[in-house]
């Protein structure tokens, strides 16, 4: 079974260091045998166990699914790298893989990134979010969510906005929570080692990581 393996952060490193087209063409066999072969092996291996995860997480195993492409968007960035050097995982609950909330895996050169939420709230999706969040018994389920998150490593930024909305009154948790724009709790400083997340213990360790983010992101499916 090729699921992670050294090889794959190798890849990462090199290809973080020599983020060219030149290079990438020539290490395309790396990237196919190293970066998405085994990425799509990963994928399948837990579609299973995350499909039973309330609420389910679907796991598509194809790129645009829940394998980002390694390319990048260049046109409106100021970094013309032509590719991305990590790889990114996301397993999403509702319809759509970017705007639904979901469990996100990030691979890089020397460490793993993992995380859930959702991004952007806009027009009614943020004017739910800001009820919901003034509404005692839906704040504290949000914030029993944020803990869990909390025991595996996942914090959120810094509120979006400096003051509270206009039109709401809140202090403590409530005066916090409303000027956000999102919910997203990730790691930042992540000091995990790079054997844990190869073989099947990195199959266990996105499965065990999407369990303990499934409440966030059960909380999050109500904003859809």
């Amino acid at each position: 079974m090729a699921y992670f393996t050294k090889a794959t952060f190798q890849f990462l490193s090199d290809l973080s260091e020599n983020n060219n087209k030149e290079w990438f063409d020539e290490n395309r066999d790396r990237y196919e045998d190293h970066w998405k072969a085994p990425a799509l092996e990963v994928i399948r291996a837990v579609s299973a166990e995350l499909q039973d995860i309330d609420p389910p997480l679907k796991a598509e195993p194809k790129i645009n699914g829940s394998l980002r492409r390694i390319n990048r968007d260049v046109r409106f960035s100021k970094d013309k790298s032509p590719y991305n050097a990590s790889l990114h995982l996301i397993f999403w609950a509702g319809g759509h893989p970017n705007r639904s909330p979901g469990t996100h895996v990030v691979l890089h050169p020397g460490s793993v990134g993992v995380g859930a939420g959702m991004w952007g709230f806009k027009g009614e999706t943020l004017n739910t979010y800001r009820k919901r969040i003034m509404d005692d018994a839906d704040r504290t389920s949000l914030l029993d969510a944020l803990a869990e998150a909390e025991n595996i490593g996942c914090l959120m930024d810094d509120p979006d906005l400096a003051r509270i909305p206009r039109g709401f009154e809140a202090e403590g948790d409530a005066a916090r929570l409303v000027r956000y724009k999102a919910v997203v709790a990730r790691t930042f400083d992540d000091d995990t080692v790079i054997d844990a997340w190869c073989g099947a213990g990195g199959v266990d360790r996105i499965i065990a990581t999407a369990r303990a983010l499934s409440p966030l992101n059960k909380w999050l499916l109500g904003l859809e």
